[in-house]
């Protein structure tokens, strides 16, 4: 079904994989006449060429790229310019497009939701950007329908922005990538590998894209075969399957941590163009006569079965058949794994969920940029056609991904079929897929054609004794469960018609709706603040020496930006930095606000021109401790901060507010093993916090303990690969950490404190 390959591969002419090894340089040599440079092979790839002519630094080494177009949704977009507008924004200098899909129900916080929206919608007029209101698409959709193009590069504050199927590079970042987009800088990166992802064969009826997906998904996530690479999709197999297919395959490539994705295309892309108004924005992308890939997936699509990614992760994946031949041992080794994702905070059982030997779901949810597509929710109506879901504790929502798709839905039945089933047809709304809609149950079990299925994610609340699992599935064996009224099944065990839809894009919709300004701004707009809408506080530099207090320690084997700073509700506090990190780890770690504020007492009294040792008498004895071997460090050179150790942060979201939340608070460092994104690591640096590598092992440090830092600032100015701390100050139990790979912009950003300071000056 899935086959990695050990080490690199040629590809010729995008049909034949050739091994980098001597029997296959020998297979080069007689079909070309000479076995190719492997650096000028790797040019060839798609990936190559699109990076090349979007870099601007003249060298292919270390990338400088500036982005064609940029889109944010409702949780991010108002940080984003607010950060913006504190450097100097003028007006947008490239096409801006603000969704808003995430915080779209203004159902919490009273009116902090629409106030967001309204400021959106003023910021667009004032710097030239696109409003798209709520309810019309999500951000992912309108991309795919409006923006992608060939060979075209999108930058997006959403982990899922991927629309390599179209033919577009885009990658998912913080909101300080996008800052500097909006001020003419450019995203600096080195070079990735391109990771190639060879399909052949058919899907079997019944197999839908999520499918796919996740089996490739749980073959290369734990062994990070393609983390921050590139997914490049070549081979036969793409021609078997429709744009809907792909697209719905390419948006989970984030959940294997890849940096982007692309694919080649072909006459199917061109007529997804042309359905869309928008052929002249086809390009043909095919890799080169001789393409070398860093790796190579190889994938049979005919081999492919219903799947199923159990809780928590998407990673955690098993076919459909799997899980029902197997029920009790496979639910019991999920419960074990759930003792560490929930760290015992509750009770937590699925084998209760076992009726008559079958496994009983309470919800399905189809929706979002993974499910919500047009043909997954055509294939749902067909699997429910002259069915009901039945009056038990099951219930189906189905979230079309955009207004075009719902009214298309309207009329072809579709949506007639769906609601006479009983389902319920819900408008956009990224909701479900991060907890702010159709929160289960507390012990129930739901299965989503959405993207994450992370622990703390759609709702539960552990610290309040409240728990909900979701697993991921195809949108098509959703419906078959569904038809099933709530037992486990797979849309290969049902003997279903699919009519296969024709699908016809109606742009009016839009045109009605869609604020766009054509990319003129009119400074002259005035911007319409809430009151919850606040500017980001001062944050300091980084000071010559360093005491860290260690507030936070997290052993989980991946940490996950929801756990970092959750979703679901507190997203309404998103345009408020300081209201927003009240709620930072707040159910991993209930403590870690309490502790991370009493120790930033210590740094305001700094900033202040006071003793931070009367404003933190716990501090007395490090800063004697370290005061008699090294003198000379006083308030006007130290700085006082918080931080926390996780064993491999940053899984998940692209959202800053993970690390945002933590430097509001006075962090002023992560310690890790490794970072689960260069996403997330970027976001640390961006708001001026320091990402430090130990090895693995047993920590030399706990909670509670101290880390003095001498001379740190000086460490980072002078480029040092490693960096001395002393724990509590003690001369005697030095350690070492590592800041890993830094570019000069990157170590001048933490040395000026963080990218708004950094942007300030220059």
């Amino acid at each position: 079904m899935i086959q990695l390959w050990n080490g690199g591969a040629y590809v010729l002419n995008g049909c034949q994989i050739v091994s980098d090894d001597r029997d296959g340089r020998a297979l080069l040599e007689q079909r070309l006449g000479q076995a190719p440079e492997k650096e000028d092979a790797r040019k060839q790839t798609i990936a190559y060429g699109i990076l090349e002519s979007h870099n601007t630094s003249g060298s292919m080494e270390e990338l400088q790229i500036r982005f064609d177009k940029l889109t944010s949704h409702d949780i991010t977009f108002v940080g984003i310019i607010q950060t913006a507008r504190a450097s100097g924004l003028e007006r947008f200098p490239v096409p801006y497009v603000l969704t808003n899909c995430h915080n779209s129900l203004c159902a919490v916080g009273g009116t902090i939701n629409e106030d967001d929206h309204m400021y959106g919608l003023t910021c667009a007029k004032k710097y030239g950007g696109v409003y798209v209101p709520p309810h019309q698409a999500v951000i992912h959709q309108y991309a795919r329908e409006m923006l992608a193009a060939g060979g075209k590069m999108i930058l997006g504050s959403d982990s899922h922005t991927r629309y390599g199927a179209l033919g577009t590079m885009a990658m998912g970042e913080g909101g300080p990538e996008l800052v500097k987009q909006l001020l003419k800088k450019t995203y600096d990166i080195p070079m990735p590998g391109v990771v190639g992802v060879y399909l052949t064969g058919e899907p079997a009826k019944g197999v839908g894209p999520q499918d796919v997906a996740l089996a490739i998904i749980g073959a290369v996530f734990a062994n990070g075969y393609v983390n921050n690479k590139v997914m490049e999709f070549i081979g036969d197999g793409i021609s078997r399957l429709s744009a809907d297919f792909r697209i719905g395959i390419d948006v989970m490539t984030t959940e294997t941590t890849c940096l982007s994705s692309i694919w080649r295309t072909d006459e199917t892309i061109r007529e997804f163009y042309a359905v869309h108004g928008r052929e002249a924005d086809y390009k043909e992308l095919n890799p080169g006569p001789v393409a070398y890939y860093d790796g190579m997936i190889q994938v049979d699509l005919s081999e492919i079965r219903p799947m199923i990614a159990m809780p928590f992760h998407p990673s955690n994946t098993y076919t459909i058949e799997e899980l029902k031949s197997n029920l009790q041992d496979i639910l019991a080794d999920v419960e074990k794994k759930a003792l560490v994702s929930l760290d015992g905070a509750v009770e937590y059982s699925l084998r209760d969920k076992v009726k008559n030997g079958q496994l009983y779901v309470e919800q399905g949810i189809i929706a979002g940029c993974a499910g919500g597509g047009f043909e997954n929710i055509c294939a749902a109506a067909d699997i429910l056609r002259g069915r009901g879901i039945g009056s038990d504790a099951f219930t189906l929502s189905v979230y079309p991904a955009s207004m075009p798709v719902y009214m298309e839905l309207v009329k072809n039945g579709a949506a007639a079929e769906l609601m006479g089933s009983g389902a319920v047809l819900k408008t956009a709304f990224c909701g479900p897929c991060f907890g702010a809609g159709d929160t289960p149950a507390n012990n129930a079990f739901s299965i989503r054609h959405s993207t994450r299925n992370f622990p703390n994610r759609e709702g539960s609340k552990l610290q309040s004794g409240q728990i909900a699992s979701v697993a991921l599935m195809d949108a098509r064996s959703i419906a078959a469960t569904a038809a099933n009224q709530g037992y486990l099944t797979a849309a290969t065990e049902l003997d279903v018609e699919y009519t296969g839809k024709t699908y016809h894009f109606d742009s009016q919709i839009y045109a009605n709706r869609v604020f766009d300004s054509k990319g003129k701004a009119d400074p002259g707009q005035e911007i319409q603040f809430g009151p919850n809408i606040k500017d980001w506080p001062a944050m300091s530099a980084l000071p010559e020496h360093m005491v860290l207090k260690v507030v936070s320690e997290i052993h989980d084997p991946v940490t996950t930006t929801d756990e970092l700073i959750p979703s679901g509700e507190t997203s309404s506090y998103r345009s408020n930095p300081l209201g927003l990190a009240e709620f930072a780890l707040s159910r991993k770690d209930p403590a870690y606000v309490g502790f991370a504020k009493e120790i930033q007492k210590a740094q305001k009294a700094i900033e202040a021109g006071n003793c931070p040792v009367e404003a933190v008498p716990e501090l007395e004895p490090i800063f004697q401790t370290f005061g008699r071997w090294f003198p000379g460090v006083d308030r006007t050179n130290v700085g006082v901060g918080s931080a926390i150790f996780a064993v491999k942060p940053g899984d998940g979201s692209a959202r800053e507010q993970a690390a945002s939340c933590q430097k509001v608070l006075g962090g002023w460092a992560n310690i890790a093993h490794s970072y689960a994104t260069k996403r997330y690591r970027s976001n640390l640096i961006n708001w001026g916090m320091l990402p430090f590598l130990i090895e693995e092992g047993e920590l030399p440090f706990a909670k509670g303990d101290f880390l003095f830092l001498p001379k740190i600032r000086q460490a980072v100015t002078d480029k040092q690969e490693e960096i001395c701390a002393y724990v509590n100050g003690d001369k005697n139990r030095e350690i070492r950490l590592r800041l890993g790979a830094l570019t000069d912009d990157e170590r001048e950003i933490i040395l000026k404190g963080c990218l708004i300071n950094y942007n300030r000056a220059s």
